[in-house]
């Protein structure tokens, strides 16, 4: 354990941030990195809001189907946007974790994967001006796959970075921080696509969105390029099948992280219940395209206010954070099913903005909580491993996910919607179970 005093601006606002103004204990992380470690949480927050707004910007969820309506793409292939991004950027991760563990610094991969983000990004805008609309709209599919695998190598790059660089007990803070500041900046998104965007029939808004997205994930890179990473362990570096095979090992022998990877399969029901809250406010409210940017500014409000308590709360204990988040996520579904019964002339899109601010609430707690205990469970040498695996399994899991769509389809949202109820419950129960991320790696099967 080292202490030091702050001493400059990026040690101020680091102490401010972690409330360590009395000194600095640097656990669980290199020596050598405790006096970078506040630059180095300065330069991940900026990272993180350079990202976090860019994912606004070029959201596959929201801008980029209005995107493929004003080019006149065909509906199925904006239907295709999600599945194809949350699939490419998770199950690709397996293969890639092992090669990474092969290089004693970590953070060039994520520096490689969001330069050519920013580049297939910005090659979405030529496509879609001068391609016919079928080509463009498959085009910008492939591009998107090829963004999402991207994506999915700085994943493992990133939880790796952040273990050796920012003290355990930081680190959800540092989380926080970054999702705090996602929040604002989703803010100013949402008044975008309510006052400029939503009732405009030109695609020139939206190709400066995605210019301006690319735009951040370059500056996004350069931000992580400046952390400061001491040499880690590169022991233990397989190739692509032996990666597989030490991947079944893990989920076979250690219980903990089983576990684990079964609670945050029945979280992904609240992870991508989203856009199924959306189908659902349209259905009882009518609400125009308009309305929904006050749908994005109550998911934005509610990680403003919701970061800062999670952070705290996952750095003292991340399972109990995931628990309380599956709790939330449950009631959101049997509030929204409760003012789907009330008067029609009492419905509109204000009555529904407290169901997005509670499903925001919830998601900002599930993901920051399973960050933060996988990152603190893992052991060290071995944290590209643990988050691949579970990656890929989760990625694997999201394509079953697709069927949550035909249950709609076939028996209604509303069904839809007390489904995830009952999942949500389940994934609560799930978390209540895990050890404490300290145990995760070590807990006995007969503990479990």
């Amino acid at each position: 354990m080292t202490t030091n005093r702050p001493s400059d601006f990026t040690e101020r606002v680091y102490d401010f941030i972690t409330l360590d103004e009395d000194g600095r204990t640097c656990d669980a992380i290199p020596e050598s990195s405790c006096k970078q470690a506040p630059r180095n949480f300065v330069f991940n927050v900026l990272n993180g809001s350079a990202t976090k707004l860019a994912e606004q910007l070029a959201s596959p969820g929201l801008v980029l189907p209005w995107l493929f309506a004003t080019i006149g793409a065909p509906a199925f292939l904006a239907g295709m946007l999600v599945p194809v991004k949350e699939a490419c950027s998770l199950l690709p991760q397996m293969a890639v974790a092992g090669k990474i563990r092969a290089y004693p610094r970590r953070k060039w991969f994520w520096v490689g994967a969001g330069s050519t983000q920013a580049l297939l990004l910005a090659l979405v805008i030529p496509v879609a001006v001068w391609f016919s609309p079928l080509a463009a709209g498959w085009t910008v599919i492939a591009l998107l796959g090829l963004f999402s695998t991207a994506s999915g190598v700085g994943s493992v790059a990133f939880k790796d970075v952040l273990g050796k660089t920012v003290p355990k007990g930081k680190r959800g803070r540092l989380l926080a921080a970054r999702a705090t500041v996602g929040g604002i900046l989703t803010l100013v998104a949402g008044m975008i696509l309510r006052l400029y965007i939503a009732d405009t029939p030109s695609m020139v808004p939206y190709l400066v969105l995605i210019a301006g997205a690319a735009i951040l994930w370059a500056v996004g890179a350069l931000c992580f390029a400046a952390i400061s990473e001491a040499p880690g362990a590169t022991r233990g570096g397989r190739n692509a099948f032996k990666e597989v095979g030490a991947g079944l090992r893990l989920i076979r022998e250690v219980a903990g992280f089983r576990r684990f990877v079964l609670a945050r399969a029945f979280l992904l029901s609240i992870e991508i219940s989203l856009p199924f809250y959306s189908l659902y406010a349209l259905e009882k409210v009518g609400a125009s395209i308009g309305g929904l940017g006050i749908f994005v500014i109550a998911n934005g409000v509610s990680n403003i206010l919701s970061s800062p308590v999670w952070g705290r709360f996952a750095d003292r204990s991340s399972r109990w954070v995931m628990t309380i988040s599956g709790l939330v996520a449950a009631a959101t579904g049997l509030i929204a099913l409760i003012i789907g019964q009330l008067p029609t002339d009492l419905q509109s899109d204000l009555v529904f903005a407290p169901v997005f601010l509670l499903i925001g609430f919830s998601q900002a707690g599930l993901r920051l909580g399973r960050k933060t205990y996988l990152v603190d469970g893992a052991p060290d040498e071995d944290r590209p491993m643990y988050v691949a695996v579970s990656n890929t399994i989760i990625g694997a899991v999201t394509l079953l996910g697709g069927g949550l769509g035909l249950i709609a389809h076939g028996f209604g949202i509303q069904s839809l919607i007390g489904l995830l109820v009952v999942l949500a419950l389940i994934s609560a129960g799930i978390c209540r179970s895990l050890p404490e991320a300290s145990d995760m790696a070590s807990a006995d099967p007969a503990d479990q």
